[in-house]
């Protein structure tokens, strides 16, 4: 669809009613899902580029949702930063929205002062290293990669096969079958050590990343921001 299609769709009328939503199977019982926020990383020179305007897209997406949920509320704010600041739109707005996952970032890189003498696991995503208890684990350069993925995407569990689809190539030679995984992750606990519990089984799916207070994660300002969904 042409932005000029989305852009001159009627709008329709919004009922003032609160938006229901289904419970999230991966969600404890006492909680349940009430919204969504969308970031979107875009300035306003790269909006007139594609022939737009942010109060335009702003616009456009009530619109949309309107026309799909007519009982959602919606609220929308501008990211400002100062000029020549650099960094990635979307990272910049997220900060900027004080979104969880873009805070706990900022002040894990903050922690990068801390001495490697220090206990427990430091996951240095920058350095493409990992420190256990002070000393520098000898992690192949897959295992760091696996390692990497499951971090990168938090509390959320990664079946096998979208572990060989990241980190394999079709081309591969060794391309490994989803059982082959586990092996993978076995040997990544074992250099793991007393920390093995940070990766977690969930049984016929696959595996996630929990970190635990003695857990420290170190991104590099060049961090991907994986998608939540």
């Amino acid at each position: 669809m042409s932005n000029t299609a989305l852009l001159e769709r009627p709008a329709a009328s919004v009922r003032p009613q609160a938006a229901t939503a289904p419970l999230a199977a991966d969600l404890p019982a006492v909680r349940s899902p009430r919204g969504f926020a969308l970031y979107v990383g875009l300035d306003e020179i790269k909006a007139a580029e594609a022939g737009v305007s942010l109060p335009l897209l702003v616009d456009a997406l009530r619109r949309t949702l309107a026309e799909l949920a007519p009982g959602a509320e919606t609220h929308a704010t501008v990211a400002l930063a100062p000029h020549g600041s650099g960094g990635r739109d979307l990272d910049v707005v997220r900060l900027a929205l004080q979104e969880p996952g873009a805070i706990a970032r900022t002040k894990a890189a903050a922690e990068e002062d801390v001495t490697d003498e220090e206990g427990g696991v430091v996951v240095d995503i920058s350095r493409k290293r990992v420190l256990i208890d002070g000393e520098s684990a000898s992690f192949t350069y897959k295992e760091f990669e696996l390692l990497q993925y499951l971090v990168l995407r938090e509390g959320r569990t990664i079946e096998r096969s979208e572990l060989v689809s990241a980190l394999w190539q079709a081309q591969d030679d060794e391309t490994p079958g989803e059982r082959t995984i586990d092996v993978h992750v076995r040997r990544l606990r074992a250099k793991l050590g007393r920390y093995e519990d940070i990766v977690r089984t969930v049984r016929g799916i696959g595996y996630r990343f929990d970190r635990h207070a003695d857990v420290v994660i170190r991104y590099g300002h060049g961090t991907p921001s994986p998608d939540r969904f």
